[in-house]
């Protein structure tokens, strides 16, 4: 599977110009399997959620994911906030090539930035099945709670979209590789770049094997980039060095 990471600026609370930026990308990435785009790709972190808030039933970026899958015959990804039944998430959608969907609403929500207060945290970890690999979908700051995401033996790959400010960007570049090493799985951080009114960022999107080593790094500037999924060297790798079978079992409640 070819997966292509979309590392951009994100214009503030202005969806339409979002849209059309990460469409022009994916043109200049033609081929890929699935194109992976940062939290909130549409608006940047907004904590007013009624002002870029899409409904459920009737999002145009859905629609929009949509008819890029279809007609590209690939996976979109990537979060953005929604309203369903007077509630407000930061839903991170999965989109197939058929045009289905399947979505995860962000569990950990970021209290040192007010998340909490705008929006509803979601319940259900949520592992999508594309192509053969089973994908577990996280949010951000779900990077730091492992117990979380960790790997009961039901996915090969995290996916991890964010707003990670520069400021903390040591803990991102940290983490990252601790969960594909602790997982024995691979692991994609989608960051991205610029600024809003009250944080600046500076991308460090990444892709990670389970042996931990760094398969791309988009570094700090606008930009895209794609690695490849080798699921018989990770069936081998977890064959071989059994990791998982010993970790600790619980359950979450």
């Amino acid at each position: 599977m070819k997966i292509t990471l979309l590392q951009r600026d994100i214009y503030w609370c202005e969806p339409d110009k979002n849209r059309r930026e990460l469409e022009r990308m994916m043109e200049e990435s033609p081929g890929s399997d699935l194109y992976v785009m940062p939290e909130m790709f549409t608006s940047g972190f907004c904590m007013t959620p009624a002002k870029v808030a899409e409904q459920s039933q009737d999002s145009t970026t859905l629609e929009w994911m949509r008819r890029l899958a279809v007609d590209g015959h690939c996976a979109l990804a990537g979060s953005m906030a929604i309203e369903e039944n007077d509630r407000y998430y930061n839903r991170f959608y999965f989109v197939f090539p058929d045009g289905s969907e399947q979505h995860y609403d962000k569990h950990h929500l970021f209290t040192y930035g007010g998340e909490q207060w705008a929006y509803t945290s979601g319940t259900n970890r949520v592992i999508v099945s594309y192509k053969g690999v089973r994908i577990l979908l996280q949010i951000c700051y779900d990077l730091r709670f492992p117990v979380w995401s960790r790997n009961k033996n039901d996915y090969d790959l995290i996916l991890y979209v964010a707003n990670w400010p520069a400021s903390r960007i040591p803990v991102w570049d940290i983490l990252l590789p601790a969960r594909a090493l602790e997982n024995q799985c691979y692991v994609a951080g989608v960051n991205r770049i610029g600024a809003d009114p009250l944080c600046s960022y500076n991308g460090h999107s990444i892709a990670i094997n389970a042996y931990g080593k760094e398969l791309i790094a988009l570094g700090e500037k606008e930009t895209s980039s794609s690695f490849f999924l080798d699921m018989e060297s990770l069936q081998t790798f977890r064959r071989n060095f059994p990791v998982l079978e010993d970790r600790d079992k619980f359950d979450i409640i």
